[in-house]
């Protein structure tokens, strides 16, 4: 009878737990078990009525309202409000900033799978491919990037006339104003082809569209400041930039020294005009050498109270014409051999009139909430989408420089060590595309995604650095030598310049990623802090109140449902797809239930400590994101009609995410400060322990051999590149000799065989092909086609040399 009345409690509390009972559900199971639990037990009958007396207070306390309030949520409260770290004004700003998508769902503990597979499969209008079709691809054919960047050192005049007239610079701005109005996904789209052919000319189109002045107007800006400046930006009649970091305020732009004076000054021939005489040092400010328009961020203050009585005013920005006198551009900085016109700026008590301030005297002291709403939205796009360009080229470079290129009569991609590396590039290269397709959508569903955002710049720029170091690998001594033909070499000098910029990626991983989506993504946590900063006293217990005890069975479920989905592998979990995907929904589903559950654990042992625990943060922040990208890869396979070629693709990227999942939860557990809640959390996360492995070799074989093989799986893959028409531009001719190195394999083996039969004399290649026409052992027309094969592969696998005048620099 004990046993099975604890078998009976056991199986009412789990069921309670799994489905997140509210606090009536739990009372009325204590009003059934506790009595009967006391009855099995035999104490006496004092010791029954005390047991009585303690459950009705129990009850009494937490089943009604009004008392559970006043003597337990407004205790709870008064030390949650005492426990709670200090935040100042800049990193409220970056939590309230944006808005929360699918990392929400992540961070329930039960995605609702369907969601994410409702979403139409992204695309692009017809205005939009043909812009692509066309403009961005004439574009392209007209940027060499050993002109751009060896002799140069910018884009040329054609092109920068090109990007002004074809409307590049207003792609994010409504037509009403003269811009193209394009879609996230368009605006991805056109910056990864770009990027795919140079870096310069990816940058200089994409920071006009991203965080800068076009999108502060549009979103801030009062009309009058729309009215004179959008139709100018679009037209490229206004280059613009945006000056926000300086030499003493880096990643703590917060501290920026840059201030602004409100006062009377003269203005265009005006007297005693109300404004601000600011004064500035920026630097690492794109296009700041040639831009006509300058925003700049600022703290403001009114000494004299002509705003009102407050004196320090706040972060506040503001859009000055640079041919104001005062104001300093024009100097470069040199970003690793990179041609994007990038440099510093300043001024010295410059005087702007108060319409300077974007959105007037209604914005001022709101500039870094601006800057982090628009930051979460640019950050979705630009650099992702450029990497992911990046990223392309290599992979495709990679394939068939691997499968032209031969040592001891073998392609060079079919040695195990260098399969290895291909596996790595296409492998990621899926992941990072996927992740900026489905990123950029959730920006054209109206979403402001922080969290996301910064977990796509983060893993795309990183992924991007892995990817550009194997490509190099690869292609060898191809890959270092400079010059017209080299496609990789500018890729690779300047890949850390993605992962410093928009939030250098070591801080972004270890504070922004798990540290503003603890807060921000938690269904309860933001809604307590919430009510803890309520003024309002009776209005914060009872929300409080509200969102503890949800917390609370928040908690207690996701540590149910984290065991019993790693007791089971997660194959009770009911998900809206069949194989092969089904397994990964469901495994998804259970890291989502234990990384919920470590999440509140942390916050619960660590409290305020847990924000001085980077490493530890930085870990959790890996299984949000992993589980982000491989939420990526299941939509992006469903939305290609679910291709058997890219099956490999998706086993490998499913399977390597997921093992970082586990590596991740490792590193919390073996690191966790306290013992007994890291051992609590093993027994509930790896109760049966750890299971998941890496891709294996043979998978492995699967996926490099794609990038090596002309299909439709390769095509997929790079899919949004540009290739010159012309055999002359080295990445052209690559795809030619590919294609004329599959095409010839079979006469190439019929002239090994000739060779081992000592049929052939000769000791050159195009020596034997002659000798073998005249013996008749292959056509005119197979010579002809193996003598254009190496002439082919003799172009793509030579590298540039230059006489020592050729690289004195530029003038």
């Amino acid at each position: 009878m004990a046993i099975l009345l604890f078998l009976s409690v056991l199986a009412v509390f789990l069921v309670l737990a799994f489905f997140r009972a509210s606090i009536t559900s739990w009372l009325l199971a204590a009003m059934v078990f506790v009595p009967l639990i006391a009855v099995q037990s035999r104490i006496s009958d004092g010791a029954l009525q005390m047991v009585y007396i303690a459950l009705l207070l129990f009850i009494v306390v937490f089943g009604i309202p009004f008392l559970r309030r006043l003597l337990v949520s407004g205790a709870i409260l008064k030390v949650f409000r005492d426990i709670l770290p200090q935040v100042s004004q800049t990193e409220q700003e970056a939590l309230d900033a944006g808005t929360v998508w699918w990392d929400g769902e992540l961070f329930s503990g039960n995605p609702h799978w369907n969601k994410l597979l409702a979403l139409p499969k992204p695309a692009l209008s017809a205005e939009e491919r043909a812009f692509l079709d066309n403009e961005v691809e004439q574009l392209c054919a007209m940027i060499d990037d050993w002109d751009v960047t060896h002799e140069r050192q910018d884009l040329s005049p054609q092109a920068w006339q090109f990007i002004k007239d074809k409307g590049f610079f207003g792609m994010i701005i409504p037509k009403e104003y003269g811009g193209l109005q394009f879609s996230a996904q368009a605006h991805s789209a056109v910056v990864t082809k770009v990027a795919s052919r140079s870096g310069t000319g990816a940058v200089t189109v994409m920071v006009p569209n991203s965080l800068g002045p076009a999108e502060l107007l549009l979103h801030y800006g009062t009309q009058e400041q729309k009215d004179k400046y959008l139709r100018r930006l679009a037209k490229g009649e206004e280059v613009p930039c945006f000056a926000l970091t300086g030499p003493f305020a880096g990643s703590d732009a917060g501290a920026i020294p840059d201030a602004g004076i409100v006062g009377y000054g003269d203005f265009n021939g005006q007297s005693n005009v109300l404004g601000v005489r600011v004064t500035w040092e920026k630097r690492y400010i794109t296009l700041a050498p040639v831009a006509t328009l300058l925003g700049l961020a600022f703290k403001l203050y009114d000494p004299e109270n002509l705003l009102g009585p407050e004196v320090a005013r706040g972060i506040t920005l503001a859009l000055i014409p640079t041919d104001i006198p005062g104001v300093n551009v024009g100097r470069r900085h040199f970003p690793l051999n990179s041609a994007f016109l990038n440099g510093p700026t300043s001024g010295k008590e410059v005087f702007i009139p108060m319409d300077c301030i974007i959105g007037g005297a209604e914005r001022i002291g709101q500039g870094w909430r601006m800057l982090m709403e628009c930051l979460a939205a640019g950050r979705s796009i630009s650099l992702p989408a450029s990497a992911t360009g990046g990223v392309k080229l290599a992979a495709r470079t990679s394939g068939a420089y691997g499968r032209v290129r031969k040592q001891f009569k073998l392609p060079v991609g079919k040695f195990e060590g260098v399969e290895e590396a291909l596996t790595r590039i296409a492998g990621n290269l899926y992941v990072m595309d996927a992740a900026r397709v489905l990123t950029a959508q959730a920006v054209d569903l109206g979403e402001k995604p922080s969290v996301i955002s910064a977990i796509v710049k983060y893993h795309c720029t990183e992924r991007g650095r892995t990817v550009i170091n194997d490509a190099m690998d690869v292609h060898g001594g191809k890959g270092i030598c400079l010059g017209p033909d080299n496609y990789l070499g500018r890729l690779y000098q300047q890949t850390p310049i993605g992962i410093t910029v928009e939030g250098a990626n070591i801080l972004t991983r270890s504070l922004i990623i798990f540290g503003q989506g603890a807060v921000r993504a938690h269904p309860y946590v933001l809604k307590e802090i919430q009510a803890a900063h309520n003024p309002d006293g009776k209005r914060a217990v009872l929300d409080f109140d509200a969102a503890l005890f949800g917390h609370i069975s928040f908690a207690m479920s996701n540590a149910v449902r984290s065991l019993l989905f790693a007791l089971t592998g997660g194959r009770i979990v009911n998900v809206p797809t069949e194989e092969p995907t089904r397994r990964y929904y469901q495994l998804l589903t259970r890291y989502s239930a234990s990384f919920a559950f470590a999440a509140d654990i942390s916050m619960l042992v660590l409290g305020g400590g847990l924000k001085r625990r980077e490493k530890l943060s930085a870990r959790l922040g890996d299984v949000l994101s992993q589980m982000y990208l491989c939420s990526a890869v299941l939509k992006r396979f469903e939305d290609d009609g679910r291709p058997v070629e890219d099956l490999a693709l998706l086993d490998w990227a499913m399977q390597d995410g997921l093992h970082r999942i586990q590596v991740a939860f490792d590193g919390v557990l073996q690191n966790f400060p306290n013992r007994y809640a890291a051992l609590l959390l093993r027994a509930l996360i790896f109760p049966l322990g750890q299971c998941r492995k890496p891709a294996s070799d043979a998978l492995g074989h699967e996926v490099a051999a794609l990038l090596g093989t002309q299909g439709d799986a390769r095509d997929r893959l790079t899919a949004g590149m540009f290739i010159a028409a012309d055999e002359n531009d080295a990445v052209a001719a690559l795809e030619a000799a590919l294609s004329s190195t599959l095409a010839c394999e079979p006469v190439q083996a019929e002239l090994s065989q000739a060779r081992k039969a000592g049929k052939l004399k000769a000791l050159d290649e195009l020596g034997q092909i002659a000798e073998a026409r005249a013996l008749g052992l292959i056509s005119a027309e197979q010579a002809l086609q193996l003598q254009r094969d190496y002439a082919l592969r003799r172009k793509v696998i030579m590298v540039d040399d230059f006489a020592p005048e050729q690289l004195r620099a530029a003038g």
